[in-house]
């Protein structure tokens, strides 16, 4: 009795602390003076807030090399503030950038600095001034906390980085200078006066001396903007709104909460107590990764809204793992208990290889990219934490809680039925062909539509206007419209006459105005928007000046390396932890097959290819992983504790067979959180649920079919090798 009594509390403090989480993220808590851990203070993007945008333009003279080296470098400035910051060229003489979730243009401008020049001087105010490094040639600066080896203090430095060529230089003036001091000048003013200590080499050096964190970083902050090879002078700064209306958070919000609301349902429908408990971990897991977005000061977009779907889809996979295990063991004879001690036993090898791998590419890719994938990185990463968490510790303690109050009984748990074994590798040639066509229908459309067929352009895919430029229009109305009511009248006007059904407007807020990006147009395209505009919606001015790609081909270039070496470093986690060199290889070329199916979707339907292109893709190779790799654990065990199995055709098919129910059932439930999103939210969510709602299907179809046939394949190829 007292046990029951004693498991009962504990599962009134365990409802008492989700609902004081619950408080937390509707109220915040107070830490350091700011408010932390509520949802209203989730930094949003620019497509489901806004920001401020910032025009500059450069002064003097200066070549195409040097624009676009500042602009590479100013994005890292602007990255400070967001890692969803976007950077990009308008004209051939400005540069725009756009920070997400801020709403004082003079504050963020003031903050984020103007770009001026930089230099390293001897000298300073005397008659043998010099100047000896100019601010060009600073390569990095960060601000750091170290700690002084003689007296143990903790001190505020800020490290930085010359290019080859000011390596040489400056190892020869500070040999030269020891004793003396290098003025740090910043648009004429001395910022920083450090003396020589020692002779530099290797063009990497500290300054020390700050009396605070803020002081470094401010200074770090100085030395990175005015490395920029242009002076840019700010010529507009404003603050716009959110991108896809208002009702784009809304709607995203609903469709999560209908999405959790069904998966719990569900869970509790098939899997009965321990499926309630795997409600109650859901709940908190929600709760949690809300409240560490807004506690890391995670910037929300789109691609977030991606990472955490796919956090979601895992955290409800290892339940899903977790129960089945469950009522196995209990149909195998085992008792209650027993049966769940031994099915999380059993489950939690495939639930961390499974999160691992997703987390070893989260941190890849958070190293190696920046904007709307490093945001999806991050939030995957926290997400995928989250999930090991809440399935091998908050699940245990409210299924064994449950069960200890008396809810004990064999009905309670379910059993799991007798299954005949599938014959699915035998008919891996069938699969083998619909995935090929599939992936050749994609290749095929591409040529198509590089013909201009679908619209006079002669592209592979409908790239959007963040991956390959276009017009930025500023628009000046007789009046006051909201996004929603522009993205409803106005917005489908230019989108008809420009052909680009996938151009989006920002309300720039306290005006009448709106900036509008659309694909690249004839000027005459662009004067018979304006003259409808004109006509029928009260435009009083419109302006327009071609705008670059936000997306980089630096920053396509380390996405797409960033991938390659999460692939790799997939492919090695899975072969030490299987220790063959068969699983890891069927993976990847599962993982492979599924990405090429979502790919063949866009080229198939010409479905818009923007930022959410790259989080689609990422999310679904972490969902495929992770599918791939439950089902070879399940081999793994058969081959461990079954030593008399010698037929690997009947050991995979009896596999699938086992772990079909989880694969069907996460698929359901990933499937339903994304079609809620696809049926409520606004059409650029469309864009964005659609092809993620093929990745999930083709990814249950392809990890039934692939990866066993594959695995087979090669065992029997290596047998007769042998």
């Amino acid at each position: 009795m007292k046990k029951k009594q004693k498991s009962i509390v504990l599962f009134i403090v365990s409802m008492i602390v989700l609902a004081l989480l619950a408080l937390v993220l509707i109220f915040g808590v107070n830490i350091g003076g700011k408010e932390r851990g509520s949802a209203r203070n989730i930094i949003l993007g620019l497509d489901l807030k806004g920001g401020v945008s910032i025009t500059y333009e450069a002064v003097g003279d200066y070549t195409a090399e040097d624009m676009k080296d500042t602009l590479n470098k100013l994005t890292l400035r602007a990255q400070e503030f967001s890692s969803e910051a976007d950077v990009y060229m308008e004209g051939n003489n400005r540069i725009t950038v756009d920070i997400p979730g801020q709403s004082d243009a003079d504050a963020v401008l003031e903050q984020l600095g103007k770009p001026g020049s930089l230099s390293f001087v001897t000298g300073y105010g005397t008659e043998n001034e010099k100047t000896w490094i100019e601010g060009s040639q600073v390569v990095d600066a960060q601000p750091q906390v170290t700690t002084d080896e003689s007296t143990g203090q903790r001190q505020y430095v800020v490290s930085f980085e010359l290019n080859d060529e000011a390596s040489e230089t400056f190892a020869e003036i500070t040999a030269d200078n020891i004793g003396s001091i290098i003025y740090i000048v910043y648009d004429g003013q001395v910022v920083s006066s450090p003396v020589v200590n020692q002779t530099i080499t290797g063009g990497v050096g500290q300054i020390t001396g700050m009396e605070s964190y803020e002081e470094a970083e401010e200074l770090a902050s100085m030395i990175r903007i005015g490395s920029l090879k242009v002076e840019l002078k700010d010529i507009t700064h404003k603050v716009v709104g959110a991108k896809l209306g208002s009702d784009a958070v809304s709607t995203s919000l609903l469709a999560g909460v209908l999405g959790v609301a069904v998966i719990i349902i569900f869970m509790i429908l098939m899997y009965r107590v321990p499926g309630a408990a795997a409600g109650f971990a859901m709940i908190f897991y929600v709760e949690a990764i809300l409240i560490c977005l807004n506690g890391f000061d995670l910037t929300l977009t789109m691609s977030g809204i991606a990472g955490v779907v796919l956090s979601i889809g895992m955290a409800v996979d290892a339940n899903v793992i977790i129960n089945t295990r469950i009522k196995e063991e209990i149909a195998a004879g085992k008792t209650v208990e027993n049966a769940i001690q031994i099915g999380f036993k059993k489950a939690s090898t495939a639930i961390i290889d499974g999160n691992v791998t997703t987390f070893i590419a989260a941190i890849v890719l958070m190293l190696f990219t920046s904007g709307t994938v490093k945001g999806f990185a991050q939030t995957l990463a926290i997400g995928t934490v989250i999930s090991i968490f809440c399935a091998l510790v908050v699940s245990r303690f409210f299924v064994q809680t449950m069960y200890n109050m008396g809810l004990n009984k064999h009905g309670m748990y379910g059993v799991q039925k007798e299954r005949k074994t599938l014959r699915i590798i035998q008919k891996r040639a069938i699969s083998f062909i619909v995935v090929i066509a599939i992936i050749a229908s994609g290749f095929i459309a591409m040529a198509v539509n590089d013909s201009g067929v679908i619209d006079g352009r002669d592209r592979t895919l409908n790239y959007s206007v963040e991956f390959e430029g276009g017009i930025n229009m500023t628009i000046d109305f007789d009046k006051k419209y909201s996004i929603d009511e522009f993205n409803e009248e106005v917005l489908p006007v230019i989108q008809e006459i420009a052909n680009d059904a996938e151009a989006v407007g920002n309300e720039v807020v306290g005006s009448n105005e709106f900036a509008v990006k659309i694909k690249d147009v004839e000027p005459t395209v662009l004067n018979e928007i304006k003259e409808k505009l004109t006509s029928d919606y009260g435009a009083t001015d419109l302006t327009y000046s071609e705008v670059g790609s936000t997306l980089s081909s630096e920053m396509r270039r380390n996405a797409l390396l960033a991938v390659v070496i999460a692939l790799v470093c997939m492919l090695i986690y899975i072969f030490l932890r299987f220790r063959d060199m068969k699983y890891a290889l069927s993976a990847v070329i599962t993982l492979v097959c599924d990405v090429l199916i979502v790919f063949a979707f866009y080229s198939l339907s010409y479905t818009s290819v923007g930022n959410t292109f790259i989080a689609c893709m990422l999310t679904i190779l972490g969902y495929s992983i992770n599918a791939t790799i439950v089902i070879f654990d399940r081999v793994r065990e058969h081959l461990h504790t079954d030593k008399t199995q010698t037929d690997m055709l009947e050991l995979g098919n009896k596999s699938i067979t086992q772990t079909l129910s989880r694969t069907l059932y996460t698929s359901f439930t990933s499937f339903i959180t994304v079609f809620f999103l696809y049926i409520l939210g606004v059409s650029a969510l469309k864009e964005f649920a659609a092809p993620l709602m093929v990745g999930i299907v083709g990814g249950m179809l392809t990890n039934i079919f692939i990866p066993c046939s594959l695995w087979y394949m090669m065992g029997k190829r290596k047998k007769k090798t042998a």
